[in-house]
């Protein structure tokens, strides 16, 4: 996999950082590798080092043991409460270094979202987590928040995963960060896996995840929140779209090419970190 980082040749001289924001449900070693994990580990370092700006964000699942991997809490991030169906729930931001990438990772943290589940999508018997809905609204709300916090403004926003499948519509629709100057130039891309899972979220979901700026149109995909719809949502709203799966659901594919939005065709590991960066730029060059 590290066939992932962009060799010295590779990088090119430039007058002011492109930045980029990665959104990661996935990141390696503070979860078993995977396809998604291991792009999670390696596109960033590979972004970094062709010259670009990263931050990176991920969830602090209960699975993820903090002192073997050094996270700590960053109080001056942490505080806020996120309201989701009128309750109250604290965002606790922590962060670890991957000290040979020279990288920081934040991560998204509450402790009955995340830090009390000792599993991801799917608990002890199996069964996938009822709270999955609100774990997508706090996770990526949390990530718009912390960013705001951070003052930092992003050129691209790369979502990975469908946990952070509402990132898109937030930038684009939803009213207090639309009016935010830190996100009135971010392009987002998205990327889809083959992490599809079959339940639906709870009805009301549409509720649940409106923020101000919304409209009927914004929610259409929402009512009925199964992946497929999380997807097609997600496309609709990102400037490009990164197939990261060589086995596309039939029916997302259609969307996708009758969406007609840019998107990166399937690569494989050796050109993956590359062609990504490449895809950035060609958005970017678009505005």
């Amino acid at each position: 996999m590290r066939n992932f980082v962009v060799s010295k040749q590779d990088k090119q001289p430039m007058t002011s950082k492109t930045r980029v924001l990665f959104v990661h449900q996935e990141i390696a070693p503070y979860l078993p590798e995977t396809p998604m994990s291991l792009v999670g580990r390696y596109l960033p370092q590979a972004t970094q080092e062709s010259g670009k700006e990263i931050r990176i964000f991920m969830p602090r699942y209960g699975v993820i043991n903090e002192r073997r991997n050094q996270l700590h809490e960053v109080i001056r991030l942490s505080g806020m409460n996120l309201i989701i169906n009128d309750t109250d729930h604290p965002l606790i931001i922590k962060v670890a270094s991957i000290q040979k990438a020279r990288m920081q990772i934040y991560f998204i943290d509450n402790d009955d979202f995340f830090t009390k589940k000792k599993y991801l999508m799917y608990d002890e018997n199996g069964a996938f987590c009822e709270d999955n809905d609100s774990r997508c609204v706090f996770f990526t709300r949390g990530v718009i928040e912390t960013v705001k916090k951070l003052n930092w403004s992003p050129d691209i926003i790369h979502c990975h995963g469908w946990i952070s499948a509402l990132m898109p519509v937030y930038i684009k629709r939803a009213m207090n960060v639309r009016d935010n100057p830190l996100f009135n130039e971010s392009k987002i891309i998205y990327s889809i896996y083959d992490d599809e899972f079959e339940e639906s979220f709870k009805a009301g979901f549409e509720k649940k995840m409106k923020l101000p700026g919304m409209n009927a149109k914004d929610l259409k995909y929402f009512k009925e929140a199964n992946y497929v719809n999380l997807m097609k949502a997600a496309i609709d709203y990102s400037d490009g779209i990164v197939v990261s799966t060589n086995r596309l659901n039939p029916e997302i594919e259609e969307y996708l090419v009758a969406s007609k939005k840019p998107f990166l065709s399937y690569q494989d590991q050796v050109h993956y970190a590359q062609a990504c960066n490449e895809f950035y730029d060609s958005i970017l060059e678009k505005q």
